[in-house]
């Protein structure tokens, strides 16, 4: 079943993508949602380079990332890109899903990035700003900032949630002019206004006071540059878009909310879009959807190739086995991907 109402992209783009058999007891979206914080195990990384990344704005903030090589090649290893993983909102280089999939990449013979955005993690004493949605000008002044000797191979990112939205918007803001090999952006929340909404549903109450209590220690932590006014916004707020709504919002220069998401909300910028780029988005998903059903990319319309929906594909931490699957959809929002990087 097409759910997006995408016709079939013909050929085998997808056809190496295995499909997501879920493991017991990892039932439906919410266990596969609270898993990897259930479970908290570590996951060994070789040791990393600090590397300081300024910002263009004039504001001297700084972004923290975690640089990791893999281990020398016993012969001639060939050139691979740098990938950069970009994590969510409340998250950081710490994230279990940006370890683990520093972890894949290292074992494959990539260089990783994992970085912090501005306030976020480490980049949190190096920052007086904040990162929000549509913060995409800071990841080109990433781009600007990392050493040619880093980048010579080219550089894929993957961007998860709220930073996969960034990466989407960033995307189709530079068109061919991006920088990138490729992009995968996982569980985007493309409609940003039908998320906030749905984050305030009483069965969603859980993810909602998890995520609250993460913005605010971010957003009042050591070097964060914030009135008394906007303190108290912060403190007060009882839900993410009251949180958006008296602190993202008129910090940044929105009128509110509702313009905050309608500005940032990555499914407008989809249209420009010119490097090779992986949508992975679940069908359903606790949070990331408006009105109680997934959200939906736009139509096949020029200049978007025809892009197919798989059921029972590989999500970002899939621990399967067993024959129920979730539904997920890989989107191939240019041709060209997978990419041979």
């Amino acid at each position: 079943m097409d759910s997006l109402g995408l016709t079939r992209l013909p050929g085998p783009a997808l056809a190496d993508f295995p499909p997501f058999l879920v493991r017991a007891p990892w039932w439906g979206g919410d266990l596969q949602t609270l898993r990897n914080y259930l479970m908290r195990w570590s996951v060994p990384l070789l040791s990393a380079e600090r590397i300081y990344l300024p910002m263009r704005d004039g504001s001297g903030d700084r972004l923290v990332g975690s640089l990791h090589r893999p281990p020398p090649a016993s012969g001639p290893a060939p050139a691979r890109p740098l990938v950069v993983l970009i994590h969510g909102l409340s998250g950081c280089e710490q994230s279990h899903y940006m370890v683990k999939t520093a972890a894949h990449l290292l074992a494959l013979g990539f260089t990783v990035l994992r970085l912090n955005l501005r306030g976020a993690g480490a980049s949190r004493p190096h920052c007086r700003f904040q990162y929000y949605a549509g913060r995409s000008g800071d990841f080109a002044d990433v781009l600007a900032a990392l050493p040619f000797e880093l980048i010579k191979g080219g550089v894929v990112a993957i961007g998860y949630s709220l930073g996969a939205n960034m990466l989407l918007k960033y995307l189709g803001e530079w068109g061919s002019d991006a920088p990138l090999k490729g992009a995968i952006a996982v569980s985007a929340p493309l409609d940003l206004a039908g998320t906030a909404r749905r984050m305030m549903w009483r069965r969603n109450s859980l993810y909602q006071r998890y995520l609250l209590r993460h913005m605010r220690a971010e957003s009042l932590g050591p070097g964060a540059e914030v009135t008394a006014a906007e303190r108290a916004a912060i403190i007060g707020a009882r839900s993410i878009w009251e949180f958006d709504h008296r602190f993202s919002a008129p910090r940044n220069g929105f009128a509110g909310a509702e313009d905050y998401y309608e500005r940032n909300a990555a499914s407008h910028f989809l249209d420009g879009i010119a490097v090779p780029t992986l949508v992975i988005h679940p069908e359903p998903h606790p949070a990331a959807a408006a009105a109680g059903r997934p959200c939906r990319l736009p139509g096949p319309r020029p200049p978007h190739p025809l892009a197919r929906s798989l059921r029972h594909a590989l999500p970002r931490g899939a621990v399967g086995k067993g024959e129920r699957g979730q539904s997920y959809l890989l989107l191939p929002l240019r041709r060209g991907w997978p990419a041979r990087v």
